[in-house]
Order: C-alpha cells, then sequence, then structure tokens
C-alpha cells in the first residue's frame, strides 16, 4: 500500500445482519454508530435479569491505518461501547440496573500464527483476525460481556434487605416472643 495512498472510507449500518458480514480485508477503512437493544445480543440477553424500555447499547467502531516503520501500515480497530442492563443484584437478589462503558482497541492481523505472536505485555491493544466476513456484532457482544461485572450489586447503601437474609423479615410476633430456654427440658427431665 502506498503510504500517500487515500483510502475509502465505508459508513458502516446498525443493521444486525450487516454487522456480522464485515470485510476488513479490504484496503478501506470504516466507522459507524448506532444502538443496539439486548434482544438482538442473545448472550448479553441470557445474562439480563430483567429488559427495560431503553436498555441496551451504544455502539461506536473506527478503523484506521498506523503506519510502522519498516512493515506495512496495521489496520487498527477502536470500538467503544456504553449502554444499560439489568442485572440480579448479589446483595439484595433485587433487579439492579447497571451503567456500562468500555473502549477497546484492537489489531487487525491476517493470520491466527500472527495473532498468537502477538506480544502479550501490549495491555493497550489486542490482535483480532480480520476477514472477509468478519463478525463485528459478535465482536460488540464480547465486549459486553467482558464488561459486565463478576458480582453484581446496587451502589453501596442502595440494597434493599432480601427477606431471606439472616435476622431479616422475621415477624413482630416473633420478636415479643422470649426464645425458649434449651436447658428447660433437661430441668424437667430431672424432675421426673
Amino acid at each position: 500500500m502506498n503510504r500517500n495512498q487515500v483510502l475509502p472510507q465505508v459508513e458502516l449500518s446498525n443493521d444486525p445482519k450487516v454487522l456480522s458480514r464485515i470485510d476488513f480485508c479490504a484496503p478501506q477503512s470504516y466507522q459507524g454508530a448506532g444502538f443496539l437493544e439486548i434482544s438482538v445480543l442473545p448472550r448479553v440477553a441470557e445474562e439480563a435479569s430483567s429488559i427495560e424500555p431503553g436498555d441496551g447499547f451504544h455502539w461506536q467502531v473506527k478503523t484506521h491505518f498506523a503506519h510502522s516503520p519498516g512493515s506495512e501500515p496495521q489496520q487498527i480497530l477502536e470500538l467503544a461501547i456504553k449502554g444499560r442492563i439489568h442485572l440480579v443484584c448479589q446483595s439484595c437478589l433485587a433487579d439492579c440496573g447497571l451503567d456500562l462503558a468500555q473502549e477497546s482497541r484492537f489489531v487487525l492481523v491476517t493470520t491466527e500464527e500472527e495473532a498468537d505472536a502477538f506480544p502479550m505485555e501490549d495491555d493497550q491493544q489486542e490482535p483480532l483476525v480480520a476477514s472477509q466476513h468478519f463478525d463485528l456484532l459478535g465482536l460488540i457482544e464480547d465486549e459486553i460481556l467482558l464488561s459486565l461485572p463478576l458480582i453484581p450489586k446496587h451502589p453501596a447503601g442502595a440494597c434493599q434487605p432480601h427477606a431471606s437474609s439472616f435476622g431479616v423479615g422475621a415477624d413482630v410476633d416473633d420478636a415479643s416472643e422470649k426464645p425458649q430456654n434449651p436447658f428447660n427440658i433437661l430441668k424437667n427431665m430431672k424432675k421426673n
């Protein structure tokens, strides 16, 4: 590729069918943005405790070629995701709406061998094998799943105690009763 060559820029559609077949092997750059409802992301939908109106993810993708001395320019893919999902709070077991944001940067490589040889200490960008039918929708879904918290919780102090929690949910009548002394049974046995 000539360093002075201007590449065509392709605008990506928000259609999930189009996003699952992008030709990243073509000599062009891409950009696009849109909103994906949780219903078009089946693996994310499995994680959701409920789906409320407005739940989903805004995505933004941009690719460009970065010149590196002594080698071919590398295609860089930048992906930003921001959205809302409802999960089960692990403190109170109630529905919990979480706002997520994730930004990722990838280097597109041509083979699995190049991806395996990519330096692991580079935590700023990860390798992705480019193809003529690249599943960008799958990548967006993967990044959403990776951004989910391991233990979803409400913000501190926002949880309502669950009825099955220890010491919570006991009836007022039970609290007024005096607990029975377990040694009373032995005392009565001794008398007999």
